[in-house]
């Protein structure tokens, strides 16, 4: 009897453990077939899950670049309008001074001009001071406040500092957000730093009598303007070039993106048709397996009685 008694106590806890192995295979293969993913825990495959913690890194990085370079297309695309605004200025500003240095203009004519470039000049201003989307200032630099600020004599000078500041697009690989004020609205006049505000603004006092000759001032001028739209197109050259690059560098992020996915998809997606086809096998096994035990555990007790 004690014979009898460890063999049926041995094949009820085998049966089932079996049964309770196939039911967790049965409840884990439903489970990816719901969710489409066949990892689920580490331990379904240690092998696999490293390597989908790897895809995983791949992503995260990748979708923080891809942030990264449509803040900066951002920010380039405005300092572009920007920019194009500047020339625009200042080749008004050209026109007025080439009208300015011609005589039949007249007093009248010369201040009516004075009114205008003294506009040109506050938009000049305002562009300066332009904010990106996120509301930084374009030409300062990295610094925080105002590019450039007007004293209590209508003096502009620069407040930004000499940095860019580079934003980390692709691995190993970093763009300049914009350009300084320095470099877009000053330069160097014959060993003198020279400014555009400056220029309209001596030009403007000129044309309203600050100048014994105002034609002869307005034809001096012409010089400071043709190299504040040299810089500005340099500028807008600069800009031109670092966009192309982010429109290059978004499309490569977009391919990585595909093959980063496909990698995923290969790792951990669930193969449908094979699961579904283990599963009917499982279930089938789990059926005979619970109608086996029924029948060998009736028996057994029959025996043991």
């Amino acid at each position: 009897m004690s014979f009898v008694s460890n063999s049926t106590g041995a094949f009820f806890e085998r049966s089932i453990g079996q049964m309770a192995d196939l039911r967790k295979t049965v409840e884990r293969l439903q489970t990816e077939i719901a969710t489409g993913e066949r990892i689920q825990r580490g331990s379904d495959d240690p092998i696999g899950a490293a390597r989908l913690r790897a895809v995983t890194r791949l992503e995260v990085r990748g979708a923080t670049e891809g942030e990264n370079a449509a803040r900066l297309e951002q920010d380039l695309s405005e300092t572009s309008n920007q920019i194009d605004g500047v020339v625009s200025i200042l080749q008004r500003a050209r026109e007025l001074s080439i009208a300015a240095a011609n005589d039949p203009v007249g007093e009248n004519g010369r201040a009516a001009i004075a009114d205008e470039l003294e506009q040109l000049g506050e938009e000049l201003f305002a562009r300066s001071n332009a904010s990106s989307i996120t509301g930084a200032p374009l030409f300062a630099g990295t610094a925080g406040e105002p590019a450039f600020v007007r004293d209590a004599n209508g003096v502009v000078t620069y407040n930004g500092n000499s940095e860019n500041g580079a934003v980390p697009v692709a691995p190993g690989t970093e763009i300049e957000r914009s350009v300084t004020g320095q470099q877009l609205f000053e330069f160097d006049d014959n060993g003198t730093p020279n400014s555009a505000f400056a220029v309209l603004s001596a030009l403007t006092a000129a044309l309203r009598g600050g100048a014994a000759d105002p034609a002869i001032a307005a034809q001096d001028a012409l010089a400071g303007i043709d190299a504040s739209i040299d810089n500005a197109n340099r500028s807008q050259t600069v800009i031109g070039t670092r966009l192309a690059w982010v429109e290059s560098i978004q499309q490569d992020q977009n391919s990585r993106a595909v093959d980063v996915a496909e990698k995923r998809s290969d790792i951990a997606d669930t193969d449908i048709a094979d699961t579904i086809v283990r599963l009917q096998q499982t279930l089938t096994a789990l059926e005979a397996s619970q109608t086996s035990f029924t029948r060998v555990s009736s028996l057994n007790l029959f025996n043991a009685l």
